[in-house]
Parts: C-alpha cells; structure tokens; sequence
C-alpha cells in the first residue's frame, strides 16, 4: 500500500505543481495585510503602554506636590512626544516613520521592513488620535453627567455673557494689536486672534471636577460658557477659514453654523427630555452584563456622531448626552460605571495633547523662532488677560469668585492648536506666527490648571469657616 500511495503522490499532477496566479497573488496580499496589521497592533499596544505609563507616573507626581494630576498628564505626554524622547509622534506634526522610537523598536524586534513601516506608522497614529477623540468624548459625557441641566440653564445668561466676552476680547485686542504693532497683514492677524478666542472645556472640567468646584456657582458658569465658546470658536474658525480660502466671507455659511448649533443643543436637550421613559424603561428590561453602561453610550455616541455630521464638534453632543441622562434616576449608578471606562480612555487624550506640543518652537537660538518668541509674548498676555475679564463682566453680584471663572476661561489646548493647524495647512501663518500660537497655546495649557486650584483654595477656606461657625 504505501508504494502505490507514494507512487500516485508523485504522478501528475502532483510532481511540480505549478500555482495559479491568481490564488498566489492573493495568499501573498492576504500574508503581508496580516503581517501589517500585526505590527499595527504591536504599535498600538507599545503606545498604550507607553501613553498610561506617562500618565500615571506625571499624574502621580503632580499630585504629591498639590497640582491637579491632569497637568502631570500633560507634561508626561511632552516627555514622551515630539519635545523630548520621540516615543509617540504623529505625522501631522511632520515627523516621519524613522522619528518614531516605537516603529525602530518594531523594526530591531519584530523585523518590520522599512518599506512597511510608513504605512504601519501612519496607521498606528491614526488609531491612537481615534482612542484620544474618544477619551475627550467619554469625558464630555462624564462632565455633562456632573453637570446639573437645571443650574446650566439658571447660570446660561451669565455663561453667555462670559462667553462673548471671552471670544470678542482676546479676538479684537489680538487681531488689533497684531496688525498695528507688529505690522504683520490683515488675515495672518485675524486666523492668530480667532485662535485666542476658544477655550479648552476638557482640561478645564477635568480640573474642576478633581478639586471638587464642578458643581459649584462658578464651575457651572465655566462649563456653561466653555461649551459655548467651543460653539462660537466653530463659527469663528470656519468664518476664517473661507476668508482665507476665498478672500471673502460667506455669511450663509455662519448663519448655518449659528442656526444648527443652536437648534441642535436644544433640540436634543428636549427629545432626550421626551426619550427619558424609553430609555429607563429599555434599561429595566435588559437583562445582560452591562444594559446600563451599553444602552447610555449608545446614546451618547449616537449624539456625538449627529454633532460631527452637521459640522459642529463631537463632544458637544456628548455632553448634552450627559445632561439629559443626569435628569433620569439611573445617574448616580451610570456616573459609578462610566469612571472606569472614563479612566481608561480620557489619559489617552491628555498625554496626545502633551506629545503633539512641540516645545522646540521656545528655542531662541534657532532665528526663526527669535520673531515668534515677541509675537508669542504679546500673545499669551492677551490669551491670559482677555479671559480673565470674563468674570468681572458679571455685575452685582459680589459673592461670586470672579477671578475662578475668568481663570477657568484661559486654557486652549488642542482647540488652539486646531486652529494653528488649519492656518498652516492653508498657508495664511508665516513660521515665526505660528510658532507664536503654538506657545500661546502650551503657555495658557500649562499654566491654568494650577491657578485654578490657587484662586479655588481661597473661596474654599472661607466657606468651610463661615461652616464650621
């Protein structure tokens, strides 16, 4: 039996068999796609490590000398991005494949070929930006579960005066001062004063949720008047945006922007009221692992995919998302269960915003940055100074800590840094001015979290002596 099984084996058309072409082609492309989304998941994995490894130890260090842990998420990001020891870049900010320490890492270890290394670079960044857009989304829905509806819309005339305030202010005394003092033209100056005008809502609510003042008068204004700001910083950045792009403004696309960022905050505020039985009712009759948790993120990420689609951001549905479900009786238990999952994704956020900044541009000895460096320094006083007159714009009433919510206004983060991005990639900012609103943007980041638990600590010792009395 076994010769004529050998025999047989080797007759036609066993003996040099000749593959299709076809059927080789494809286990070829079916090998390498394997192979690169291999390495793609080794990159993210690394980055992960690497992104909660710089959040916990910069966190944990901020915390032992009494600064809110958020800033040490920052700083941990700046160590390990493109400032300091090139673990995590993004191409965006212009590095290549070979910058990145995690894809050499990958190509001494895994044998990741050079050829295959841009590609596997490109997508490894886009899967850690996508993970960071989630984490700002997940802490917008954390937020507006904090967030009390009814305080929002008691404080919504004060938080919309700060608002206006904040985003007229620094807009004209930078686009002004801009024009006239440094003598630089017309929309350069403009696209640098739009970017003064947003704040950054995810830094500052991560910090006024950990010195526990979220739920406070003042907090509330700054979440109110935050989120507005992000809806005016939509309008001002695509107003802008044409203006570069076609020389001109386009007063149909504002009123859209106006129209539909009005009538979506509203809207979904009053169909989530009407929606509020269904949902607690859907919840009570799940009887799977997680029906709470599951059903309310559908809910909220169906929000912020809505937002996204009529051009407005994200994490503004996410919040409103928030809002709504913190009326429902199941609050207290999704808050419990939202944290871990907050906990996982939101460091993603803060140490990308940190890796992205690229502190080099504060390098006097390089010329170019020598101009930037006055431009930034006129900058980031009036980025500080026009919000922080936020505050005192709100009359009669002198029980309110002021100095909090026009501090609690200065931050920019990755809002700024959108709009420098947008500048440059439209070719209106020279180097030199958009490296001033870079620093701008790393200056008010950095400096706000710790001054707001400065200007927080003294309201506090009042309060709980006039308690203890």
């Amino acid at each position: 039996m076994t010769p004529n099984l050998i025999t047989w084996a080797n007759s036609p058309p066993f003996i040099n068999p000749q593959p299709l072409p076809w059927l080789s082609h494809h286990f070829l492309a079916t090998a390498e796609a394997a192979a690169d989304s291999s390495f793609i998941l080794a990159g993210v994995l690394l980055s992960l490590v690497l992104i909660y490894a710089a959040s916990k130890i910069g966190g944990e260090l901020c915390a032992r000398i009494n600064l809110p842990p958020v800033l040490g998420e920052l700083v941990g990001g700046v160590v390990i991005g493109v400032s300091a020891l090139h673990l995590l870049v993004f191409p965006e900010g212009g590095s290549q494949a070979g910058d990145s320490l995690i894809i050499q890492f990958l190509q001494l270890t895994d044998h990741l070929s050079p050829e295959d290394a841009g590609a596997v670079f490109t997508t490894q960044s886009e899967v850690i930006s996508v993970l960071s857009e989630i984490g700002v989304i997940l802490l917008l829905f954390e937020i507006g579960l904090e967030s009390e509806l009814q305080e929002l819309i008691r404080v919504g005339p004060q938080a919309a005066i700060v608002a206006v305030v904040g985003v007229v202010v620094p807009f004209v005394a930078g686009t002004t001062g801009l024009m006239f003092i440094f003598g630089i033209s017309a929309i350069p100056a403009i696209f640098a004063g739009a970017a003064l005008t947003a704040t950054s809502i995810g830094i500052t609510a991560k910090v006024l949720a950990e010195i526990g003042q979220l739920s406070s008068k003042e907090g509330q204004i700054i979440i109110g008047a935050a989120v507005l700001d992000d809806v005016l910083g939509i309008i001002v950045l695509a107003v802008v945006a044409s203006l570069v792009k076609t020389g001109e403004i386009q007063i149909t696309n504002i009123v859209y922007l106006i129209i539909s960022a009005g009538a979506f905050l509203v809207g979904a505020i009053l169909i989530g009221r009407l929606l509020k039985p269904f949902y607690t009712a859907l919840v009570d009759n799940l009887n799977t692992r997680g029906q709470l948790l599951i059903v309310s993120l559908i809910f909220a990420f169906t929000l912020s995919y809505i937002a996204a689609a009529i051009q407005l951001e994200a994490i503004l549905g996410a919040f409103a998302a928030g809002l709504i479900l913190a009326e429902t009786e199941k609050r207290k238990e999704l808050e419990e269960q939202v944290i871990p999952v907050a906990d996982i994704f939101v460091p993603i956020f803060f140490v990308v915003v940190g890796a992205r900044t690229d502190l080099s541009v504060l390098n006097p000895a390089i010329p170019a940055n020598r101009e930037g460096l006055i431009i930034a320094a006129f900058l980031i006083v009036v980025a500080i100074l026009g919000k922080v007159v936020t505050g005192f714009t709100l009359f009669g009433q002198p029980n309110l800590n002021k100095l909090a919510i026009g501090v609690g206004m200065i931050p920019r983060g990755e809002v700024g840094l959108v709009f420098a991005g947008v500048g440059a990639a439209s070719g209106a900012l020279s180097p030199a001015t958009e490296a001033a609103i870079i620093m701008m943007v790393i200056t008010t980041t950095f400096v706000a979290p710790p001054l707001l638990r400065v200007v927080f600590k003294e309201p506090q010792a009042v309060s709980g002596e006039s308690s203890e009395a």
